[in-house]
């Protein structure tokens, strides 16, 4: 093999390796396949008995909170800001639908969740199923509640839960979690942005 021979194959080697390093690069560029959209769902009643599913709300965006009504600070404080927020929409109130999700459903229909809310809001809907359907509500959403008991409580106990109130798209997905104590003028200069 002569000496020109053995150059063009070394550059013929170091192009190769080049073209190597150069496609791993952008391959690491391309764009990654999204994940699907979180889109959290459930299968509860309104005090009248009607089921809603989150298909039910459609077109709407939907602000979701889950709590109970014996809550002492909470879900009144998440709830307060929540009616900020509708009055604040104006005339843009009926693109949004505030649900307040029951965590403690037996107890929570015996003491009147609808006129629970009403005090705070007339447009919040308040859904309550079963324990598997609550359950499987809060595992959509992802979030976490127990009973505790404790003696000082109506009834001898409590609820613990996650505190978010969620923000859920026209389309169903997920949008974001507004953590306790978001003031009302975030969410709704949030809201506002999307409508």
């Amino acid at each position: 093999m002569n000496l020109r021979r053995i150059r063009l194959v070394l550059w013929a080697l170091v192009a190769a390796a080049l073209a190597g390093v150069l496609a791993l690069h952008w391959a690491g560029r391309r764009p990654k396949p999204s994940q699907a959209a979180f889109r959290p769902d459930f299968v509860l009643q309104d005090a009248a008995g009607r089921t809603y599913g989150m298909e039910d709300f459609r077109g709407r965006f939907a602000l979701v909170f889950f709590g109970f009504t014996n809550c002492p600070d909470v879900c009144p404080t998440t709830m307060s800001e929540v009616a900020l927020v509708m009055n604040d929409l104006g005339s843009e109130a009926d693109k949004v639908q505030p649900l307040f999700i029951s965590i403690d459903p037996q107890r929570d229909r015996g003491q009147g969740l609808s006129e629970y809310l009403a005090a705070f809001h007339p447009a919040i809907l308040g859904l309550a199923g079963d324990g598997a359907a609550t359950q499987a509500a809060a595992e959509s959403f992802r979030i976490h509640f127990e009973r505790e008991e404790s003696p000082a409580a109506p009834d001898g106990y409590t609820m613990s839960h996650s505190p978010g109130l969620f923000l859920i798209g026209p389309n169903g997905e997920w949008l974001r979690q507004f953590p306790h104590e978001t003031p009302a003028a975030e969410i709704l200069a949030d809201i506002q942005e999307r409508i």
